[in-house]
């Protein structure tokens, strides 16, 4: 027997730049936004039916219609909305509406930053994921490809050694990373400022990552997720993703010089990637 298995299908990388025209200053908002739909959709499949399949490029103008009235505030409330809007759908069993934000910082001048000039800052994007379905919402936010290093602090000792391991035990090593971190709001958070707890996450995040000493890149997931935890009761689970951007020491002897750490190669491929979620036990 051939069957049909889960399915889904959407309208992803619809790019969409709003500007706030205020009386003296203008606001750029700049968004990559991807809807997604599970439900009653296997007659298209298997049948070629398309009665239930709302068009993606429906999908792709009622984001456009609805940045208008509704992007006003932060990304999550405006994921709501959309989320909400294709759920209704009698046939859609789950919506679930993905968006990037990409950040546009003013421009210095002699004269301070500029009202309508923008500079493209590529810092972090943040993230944000808003999913509706017939029980309820569930809401994601995150961040990025954030660029992180600790210069000291960094030890990775104790590991399995065979005939193929050449890497050296370290106390004390350069931790390099584009974090990217997903976390996930109780039902509490509904009423909640997101970009107030946005802010407030991220700092968290910065203060653990600088602020321990690290074991491994495993253990500093540990200790940033549960900071993040403890101190946000908002948030029921935090997903990390750490890749380790490899600085090896540059043997300089054939140049008479010594390198006490000084010295390194920055590597991007290949690298490690280490990825681990901290969550609220039962």
């Amino acid at each position: 027997m051939i069957e049909l298995g889960p399915n889904r299908y959407g309208k992803s990388g619809i790019r969409l730049v709003k500007v706030v025209r205020g009386e003296e200053r203008h606001q750029v908002r700049d968004l990559t936004v991807s809807v997604a739909l599970e439900g009653e959709f296997d007659a298209a499949h298997v049948e070629g039916d398309n009665s239930a399949v709302v068009a993606t490029d429906t999908m792709k103008n009622t984001v456009y219609a609805f940045a208008r009235e509704h992007l006003v505030g932060p990304v999550e409330s405006f994921g709501l909305v959309l989320a909400r809007h294709f759920a209704a759908f009698d046939q859609c069993e789950s919506a679930r509406v993905s968006i990037d934000e990409h950040r546009w910082v003013r421009m210095p001048t002699d004269d301070g930053e500029a009202p309508d000039a923008f500079l493209r800052s590529a810092d972090f994007t943040r993230t944000a994921t808003v999913t509706a379905t017939s029980d309820g919402v569930a809401i994601e936010a995150g961040i990025r490809d954030l660029a992180v290093m600790k210069t000291g602090r960094s030890a990775f000792r104790g590991f399995p050694r065979d005939d193929y391991t050449t890497l050296p035990e370290a106390d004390d090593r350069i931790m390099a990373t584009m974090l990217s971190a997903s976390w996930r709001y109780g039902e509490a958070v509904h009423g909640a400022s997101f970009d107030e707890l946005f802010d407030a996450i991220g700092e968290t995040i910065l203060d653990a990552f600088a602020d321990h000493d690290s074991a491994s890149v495993q253990a500093s997931i540990w200790v940033v997720g549960r900071a993040v935890l403890e101190r946000h009761p908002e948030v029921d689970e935090i997903r990390m993703t750490l890749p380790n951007l490899h600085h090896w020491l540059v043997d300089l002897s054939p140049f008479g010089q010594p390198n006490e750490g000084e010295i390194f190669v920055a590597t991007r491929e290949p690298f490690g990637l280490i990825e681990a979620t901290v969550r609220r036990g039962e």
